[in-house]
């Protein structure tokens, strides 16, 4: 079937190095995951005001308070059809520090919205809009609007209190390992938290979801 990715990215996807056309291009229907295990060489985060910012966020799995080098690490990519039947990949990743802490997100592709939407966190209280590109053969994301929910709540967030995402995957075939770089920053406080590294992935065969990485609560609004 086709993926929320190849969606996404059309003719662009074939572009991709093949081994990022195989992890990212699989969905419910192919009965398969993609787990990968790897080591960050660097987690860091901005200036001493951020750490608030990033302990609040962490406590539903949106972002990283701490910091640090080569930590292990995992990613899982489970697609689903979640409760509204939406197409669903998880972005489960878990950084191993003092202990292991996580940072959850669950996409969808929204033809509305004419990209993949990131939900953030166990609660998915922020949706955000991710812009795709391929360059060299590696996949670049870059966050674009995003939004909070909460009952009745449903506003856009003004920029200027946003982190703006940019990530880059590519495959690093002289090691034979993915590599992924991520900066979050803002445009007034400038860097607030990252991370680098490598990793390696398996495609095991699944039925469905694990439930300790699904999100406690889907969100109908993108």
């Amino acid at each position: 079937m086709t993926s929320i990715f190849q969606r996404a990215l059309g003719s662009d996807f074939d572009r991709l190095h093949p081994q990022l056309r195989r992890r990212f291009g699989f969905g419910s229907e192919d009965g398969i995951a993609c787990v990968g295990t790897g080591v960050m060489e660097r987690v860091w985060h901005g200036r001493g005001f951020t750490r608030p910012f990033l302990w609040l966020g962490a406590q539903r799995h949106i972002l990283l308070p701490s910091r640090g080098s080569d930590v292990p690490f995992t990613i899982q990519n489970y697609p689903y059809r979640d409760s509204l039947g939406r197409e669903t990949v998880t972005f489960v990743r878990t950084f191993v520090f003092d202990r292991p802490q996580r940072w959850d997100a669950t996409m969808i592709y929204s033809p509305e919205r004419g990209c993949v939407v990131d939900y953030l966190g166990t609660h998915q209280h922020v949706s955000v809009d991710l812009h795709m590109s391929v360059v060299d053969g590696a996949l670049v994301i870059r966050s674009g609007e995003q939004r909070f929910h909460e009952g009745p709540l449903h506003f856009r967030i003004p920029s200027w209190v946003t982190g703006a995402a940019e990530v880059r995957e590519s495959y690093d075939e002289k090691v034979g390992r993915f590599r992924i770089d991520v900066e979050v920053s803002n445009r007034r406080f400038g860097p607030l938290f990252g991370y680098s590294g490598t990793f390696t992935c398996t495609f095991p065969s699944v039925e469905g979801v694990p439930e300790e990485i699904r999100p406690v609560r889907e969100q109908a609004r993108v």
